[in-house]
């Protein structure tokens, strides 16, 4: 088993061995996913669908709506 540890500001590094079984870089975005009490790191696809409504809907980028939606 692979393990890392937590820092105080809820923070780890991926250890080497993960980073190179997913092909992961620097900037890369990774995915959680949970299921049954075990969560499922993944490295996501630059195209990959988001849950950020922003990056969905391009008009609805500016800083008054980010403002609006920040508490959702």
């Amino acid at each position: 088993m692979i393990t890392s540890k937590l820092n105080s500001k809820a923070q780890t590094t991926i250890p080497k061995a993960v980073r190179n079984a997913l092909h992961l870089k620097p900037g890369d975005e990774i995915a959680y996913e949970i299921e049954e009490g075990r969560v499922i790191l993944m490295r996501t696809e630059t195209n990959a669908p988001s849950d950020d409504p922003f990056a969905t809907f391009s008009e609805w980028d500016g800083d008054a709506d980010r403002n609006a939606y920040a508490d959702l």
